[in-house]
Order: C-alpha cells, then structure tokens, then sequence
C-alpha cells in the first residue's frame, strides 16, 4: 500500500520521529513522509513511532491508499526530497 505520514510533534522529537519514519518512507519535505509499505511495515513503523511521541500533546496522521498510482501529486515550488535510489 502507498502511505503518507504527516507529523506535528515536539521539537525535542521531531528528530527522532523523522529518522524512524526515514526507515520506513521516502521523505518529502518537513514533516512528511511517503512510500510503498507492506501491511506488516506499517504495523512496526506505527509502533516504532509511538514508543517515542507523546499521545497527549504530539500528532502523526497516516494516509493509506491501496497503490500510489491512485494518488495525483501536484508540487508548488521547490521540490524537496522525492524518491531516492539507492543501487
């Protein structure tokens, strides 16, 4: 499935949210994330990124769609990040 992950969280873990969401997603641009994960990926990405913010003051939204060519994506301006390949 494809997966956007936007995050709003504490200045002290952002940074820390960011790099397991790096494990995971492609990252985009600040606070957002985005890629192709299997179902079992994003079980341990969810779990792995709420071990780690605070549920009464942080927020982190995950938008699935079955495959990412479902998705039109419309860039204003610079774009930041974008998929990379690692070979």
């Amino acid at each position: 499935m494809f997966v956007i992950m936007a995050y709003d969280v504490n200045v002290g873990r952002v940074n820390q949210v960011l790099k397991i969401g790096r494990r995971y997603l492609n990252w985009v641009q600040n606070s957002l994330l985005e890629g192709e994960l299997t179902a079992a990926q994003l079980a341990r990405l969810k779990s792995d990124v709420k071990k780690v913010i605070d549920e009464d003051e942080d927020s982190v939204v995950f938008y699935l769609s079955r495959r990412q060519q479902y998705l039109e994506r419309q860039i204003m301006g610079q774009d930041k990040g974008g998929v990379s390949l690692v070979i």
